[in-house]
Order: C-alpha cells, then structure tokens, then sequence
C-alpha cells in the first residue's frame, strides 16, 4: 500500500451494520472476506483515501451481558430500532475483550481480504485502539493486574459500582474525570511501564493489518489528564509522556502508520506535539452547528501547520447525523467547507444518503430510511471534484471578504484559497440564512490586468473576470442563503 496523502479522505464504516446488510442485499451471510467488488466499490467513492473500519474487534460477551441489563442503554436501543431484540445488541465495539478480529466478521483471514480489495483501489485503512480501557473479562485482568489502576476491599465496598472484584485483585472501572465509571470496562493505568510497553506490542500486531488507527479518547492517557483523574492511585506520573513513548516504540516496527486521536478539551496542539498525526477537530464542528460564521473564521485564523493536521467532520458514530441536526442546504454548505479545509476530512457511511438515525454503536442493525439520491450525488460529485482538481495539494490561505457601510452582510462569507502545482482555487461559503454580498481580494499578484476565468469545479458554469478587479477591489461574490463557489482559476 502506497502511503496516505498528506491530507486523507476518510469514510467511516459501522463494519457489523454493514456487512448484515449486505448479506440481507445477497441473499446470504458475508464476512469481510467475500464482500463482493461493486459493494466495495460502493464505499469507496472517487476522492475518498482510506476507508475506517469501525468495530472490528473481538467484542465481550461480558460487556454485552451489562448492556442488557441496563435499562438506560435498552431504551436507547429501542428508541433508535423500534422493536430491537437482543439479536440485535452485539455489545460495544469500544468494549474489547481481545484485538483479535471477531470470527462472525471472517476472522484475522477476512481482515486481510478486506485490506487487498482497497489496496487495489488504492484505498487505506484504518482501525480502532482503545487505549484506557478493557472489557471486564479480557485475558489481561487476570493475568495482569499490573497493568490497571487497582483498588481494595474497602474501596469494593464503599463504592461498587466504581471497583471490581477480579478475584487476585480489585480493579477500577473506567472512566474520565467529567463521568461516573462505565460498568463494562476496567481501567489501564497510564502510568504503568508494563502497560505502555503492552500497548505498544498490541499496535504492533495492529499495524500488520492496516495503515494507521484511530485511538478512542487519546487525551485520557496524558500525564497530566490521568492524574487530575485517577490521583494517588495512578502513582507517580512518569517523566516520558504515554504517547510519545508508545509511539516511537510502534514506528520502530512499522515507519509509517498513522495515528489519528480522538480529542477534546482543546488538547489537540499538545496530542500533535506527543506524535499523533491527526486530531479530531470537534471545536470546528460544534462552531459549524451552533455559532456563526464569524466564530467559524476565527476559528480558520490558526496556524496553518496545525490546521492541516486536525480531522474536519459533520458527523461521525458519537455525534447526531448531519441530516438530523442541519438543514438540507446547510449541511451542503457545511461540506463544501470541509471538503476544502486543510487537514484530514472524516465521512461517516450513511452522511451521504441523508441518514437521520444516529444508531448505538452496540446495535449491528439499523432502521431502514429512505435515500436522498440528490444528496448522494451532491456528496459524490463533491469529493470527486475536489480530489480531481488537486486543490488540497497546495497551500492554504483565509481570506478577507469586504462589505460596506450599509451592507454588511460580507461578515457572513468564508473565503479560502488554494495555491500550488494544480493550479489557483478559490472556495466562498455564504454560512447564514441570509442572502450575502462582498468582495474578496485575491493574493495572486501574477494576474496582472488579463482577463481570467472562474470555473466551477462542481457545476462547470463560468465567470469572465479582470486581473485588475480581481486585484484592486477584488472579485463579487452574491451568494443565496448557505450558497456556495469553489471555482479555479486559470487564464
């Protein structure tokens, strides 16, 4: 497999919710090892670079049983799947009993028929690592305890449902500093040498299947996050922070896998500075759907280096579907931003067909909701468009957009552009209801006074426009309520 761009598409898959489907299309079962070409073909639309097979791993039966028994989760089951039987509930992929791919998905041979068919395709992919915690009946518990945060009798009694009795030792269930402990898991120590170098041996392996992974809640692990969480029980932070160490160990084996946290609290910049490659950017999603776009340019101001390695999405497996929290033509608006952002962009299956149902990671069957196929083609034409223009192999600059004194609906356009070898391109989203009006002056001072042409790459229409307007008052732009332009610009 050749390396992943600098910048990758990737489209997140619910592997189990897939794979059923797929055998209900057929007629048969199917496991990742007789997925059929076109179905693949499917998930890899043009523009996409690597494809996130989410919960592929060996699952707890003891896990499952907790979901079962909780109330909580079996109404949010059914509230997702009206109807849902235990059939239904395959237990948390985030809660592992082993790294060992789950036999029903076609084992460790199917796993490694799935990475040939994208390989062909010139497609990666991408795995889960849960670094923080296990499932209650992982191998490790018993045989080492060593590598968790441990309790005792007292603290068994005292608060039960934040310890568990492994039977050699009490251990503590998993949690973050902001919730109460999950029941299903058992916490790692992040200050345990042992368990770093563990981890390390379980990436390994990890790696021999795939081209990067995307580790669950990546903060959690840091010195000072563990011990703000875990306090004396963690023992003393040790001078290396977890990543850095368990990373280095990893690219000794494997130079170019990928590491790609999940984030929050703004820890983003201190996870790249550790080793990671990409961070999500839940900042850049939570401004998209709740503050303006004033709050989305201030957000777009920070250093480029850093921008391009932060994960841009509208949904992904924890977060509501975009077609449930956006309307129509802002969620089209709000893709065309972030498929022409720098850094990394994450798809989820389904965003493109205008899913609303966010489904319980738990569950491997989802409702049936009609396709939007406009919305489909729209994704489709987008990221392909995009891919085939080259823009993201450039560099990126924000840019100004101008009003007047009486008209100050320029404060609703974002305007960016991209510069390189593929040639000038230049992307303005009006990010309101509102019609919006401006003028954006472009960098470009090659241009001089010819005449040049604006080409859409989406639609093809096309603008005649002097070196000398683009230059001095710069270009026009009037956008309708969530309008786009993502226009090259040649001679």
């Amino acid at each position: 497999m050749a390396a992943l761009p600098a910048q990758p598409v990737v489209h997140e898959i619910n592997t189990r919710v897939w794979l059923r489907e797929t055998g209900q299309r057929l007629g048969r079962a199917v496991s990742l090892a007789d997925v059929p070409k076109d179905v693949w073909d499917e998930v890899t639309p043009s523009g996409v670079d690597a494809v996130w097979l989410m919960g592929v791993w060996e699952r707890s039966p003891e896990g499952r049983a907790i979901a079962l028994r909780d109330p909580v989760l079996r109404d949010a089951f059914e509230a997702a799947l009206p109807g849902a039987v235990e059939r239904d509930i395959a237990g948390s992929p985030y809660c592992i009993r082993r790294y060992e791919v789950d036999g029903d998905l076609g084992g460790a041979t199917g796993l490694v028929a799935a990475r040939a068919e994208l390989d062909g395709r010139g497609v990666g992919l991408l795995l889960d690592y849960v670094p923080n915690h296990v499932a209650p009946d992982s191998p490790w518990v018993g045989e080492h305890p060593e590598y968790f945060v441990r309790g005792d009798a007292d603290d068994l009694r005292r608060d039960p449902a934040a310890f568990l009795d492994a039977g050699r030792s009490v251990l503590a269930r998993g949690r973050d500093p902001f919730f109460a402990p999950w029941p299903d898991v058992v916490q790692l120590n992040a200050f345990a040498g042992p368990l770093r170098h563990a981890t390390a041996q379980i990436l390994g392996h990890i790696g021999r299947f795939c081209d990067g992974v995307r580790c669950d809640m990546a903060m959690l692990m840091m010195n000072d996050v563990f011990a703000r969480t875990w306090g004396e029980r963690a023992g003393t932070p040790p001078e290396e922070e977890f990543w850095p160490e368990v990373i280095s160990a990893v690219r000794a084996e494997h130079a170019g896998m990928l590491f790609t946290a999940e984030a929050y609290w703004d820890l983003e910049w201190a996870l790249q500075r550790q080793g990671f490659d990409f961070c999500y950017d839940k900042r850049l999603y939570d401004r998209i759907l709740n503050e303006d776009a004033a709050s989305v340019r201030g957000h777009l101001s920070a250093d480029v280096d850093f921008q391009r390695r932060l994960v841009r999405f509208l949904e992904n497996h924890d977060e509501p579907r975009a077609a449930h929290t956006l309307s129509p033509a802002k969620e089209r608006a709000a893709a065309a931003l972030i498929a022409t952002l720098p850094g990394a962009t994450l798809w989820h299956e389904g965003q493109f067909t205008g899913r609303r149902v966010r489904l319980p990671v738990f569950l491997d069957r989802r409702p049936e909701e009609p396709a939007d196929v406009s919305l489909r083609a729209f994704h489709e034409r987008l990221l392909a468009s995009v891919h085939r223009s080259g823009m993201r192999t450039g560099s990126w600059r924000l840019l100004d957009c101008a009003g007047w004194p009486d008209n100050n609906s320029a404060r609703q356009l974002i305007a960016s552009c991209w510069t390189g070898p593929a040639g000038r391109f230049l992307t303005v989203v009006n990010l309101s209801d509102q019609q919006a009006q401006g003028r954006i002056r472009l960098p470009w001072d090659e241009l001089g006074p010819d005449t040049w042409e604006l080409t859409d790459v989406l639609d093809g229409d096309r603008y005649g426009r002097s070196g000398a307007e683009l230059l001095g008052a710069g270009i026009y732009v009037d956008l309708p309520p969530w309008g786009t332009h993502l226009l090259s610009v040649t001679t």
